[in-house]
């Protein structure tokens, strides 16, 4: 049956949506000023609390797509400190969307949450970071046995084996981008424009021995479009891993200048996608534009962003790593930055992606994309309040089920703060 649920603006009803329990109600029900969408749109969490997964990168469901790993915490709207815990867990779809507390973090942030995810080829771990000890660390948790060790870096990415992570330092991120990174660390390079000692790793998930594969001091040292940037203030940020475990990718990103007599950067930044061998040689800046921002690989030689190439227009484009080879993708469909992932069981042929809020309504749309046909499936569209902006805003940062048939979201909508969501695509890309 189809549902139609219209802003207060149009006038229409509320409609009650399915059952919940992490907060004991058995139902929620959905304000009438809240979205717009011909599909079912389940509610998964209600308030007071607040729920969310975050990034859009990462894998929320387990093998089975019983079990869905949240995010929750109590109801602040500023930058999280060391002092705010932040609650994992997990709901279980198949016992009345039961909630299941699993562990806490002190290492968060509204956009990233603190990089919970399963860990691929496990059917029982999962992975996130947390504050230990002054230092940001990982746990690795047995989701059913409670069986928990702990790895001495976070992690910001992980192999598609599940062999090993990537990460880089989360204090210089929160110094130099403010909610991409965590509070309670200082950056002991935080005077350094470029340091050498830090910058991107590699750590073992069994062993924990990290060891650098990129200095910010080395990726300083290479000219932007024939300009020195040994002036700039860098850091690393947005890391992912092709799907064969190949290679993997990087955004290095600088500022110019910082505020008079502090140590906060304040001008706006550009950025430079590099990829690189495992090893972190054979290094190649796919998209030199200064401007890459949401990607994701969509095989292990092809990568989808937004960007703005040289000489072209902002929008969606395949870049093929280590060529100069670049395609437009959805060309005036695609025409907004979101946060784009391929359909799963697809073979690429359907694009999951979001907007940022859009008109004075603050409507942020849920969509598909179908490459061949380049038809563009709305899926929804969700009122975003206005006090929902800058770092504490709710991207929808929409996930996809492994078997490509229901997509994840976080929202604000309902009228309870952010919360998760979840709409069926099975009949749509079939």
């Amino acid at each position: 049956m189809v549902k139609v649920v219209l802003a207060f603006f149009l006038g229409l009803a509320t409609i009650v949506m399915g059952q919940n329990n992490v907060t004991g109600n058995q139902s929620t029900s959905v304000p009438p000023d809240s979205y717009i969408s011909d599909y079912d749109i389940v509610k998964l969490t209600a308030g007071p609390k607040q729920h969310w997964f975050g990034y859009y990168d990462k894998l929320q469901l387990d093998p089975t797509g019983r079990y869905v790993l949240v995010a929750q915490v109590d109801t602040i709207h500023r930058s999280p400190t060391e002092n705010d815990g932040l609650v994992i867990g997990m709901i279980d779809l198949h016992d009345n969307n039961k909630w299941i507390p699993l562990g806490e973090s002190h290492a968060w942030g509204w956009q990233q949450g603190c990089m919970l995810q399963w860990i691929p080829n496990s059917k029982e771990e999962i992975i996130w970071n947390d504050l230990e000890d002054g230092k940001f660390v990982s746990h690795i948790l047995n989701v059913f046995t409670k069986e928990k060790r702990t790895l001495p870096k976070a992690v910001y990415t992980l192999s598609n084996d599940g062999s090993f992570a990537l990460g880089t330092e989360f204090n210089r991120i929160q110094k130099l981008r403010p909610g991409y990174g965590y509070a309670g660390v200082p950056d002991p390079f935080e005077n350094n424009r470029h340091p050498d000692e830090i910058g991107l790793y590699k750590m073992d998930l069994k062993t924990g021995r990290s060891e650098l594969l990129i200095s910010i001091d080395e990726m300083a040292g290479q000219e932007h479009q024939g300009e020195s940037l040994s002036g700039y203030w860098h850091w690393f940020n947005h890391i992912l891993i092709s799907p064969d475990d190949q290679r993997f990718i990087f955004l290095h990103r600088w500022r110019k200048e910082k505020e008079n007599g502090t140590n906060k950067a304040t001008s706006g930044f550009i950025t430079r996608m590099i990829t690189a061998d495992l090893d972190g040689g054979n290094r190649y800046i796919l998209d030199p534009s200064g401007y890459t921002s949401h990607f994701i690989w969509k095989n292990p030689n092809e990568v989808c962003m937004w960007t703005k190439p040289l000489g072209k227009d902002s929008g969606f484009y395949s870049f093929t790593d280590r060529t100069d080879s670049i395609v437009p993708v959805g060309a005036g469909i695609m025409t907004a930055n979101g946060h784009n992932t391929y359909v799963n069981g697809t073979s690429g042929e359907w694009i999951l992606n979001d907007t940022y809020p859009q008109g004075e309504d603050r409507l942020q749309e849920l969509y598909l994309y179908h490459v061949p046909t380049k038809k563009k499936v709305s899926l929804g569209k969700f009122h975003e309040p206005l006090k929902y902006k800058s770092e504490v805003r709710c991207d929808l940062h929409p996930r996809n089920s492994r078997d490509g048939n229901f997509v994840f979201f976080d929202s604000t909508h309902g009228g309870d703060g952010r919360q998760l969501y979840m709409v069926d695509i099975s009949q749509i890309i079939k």
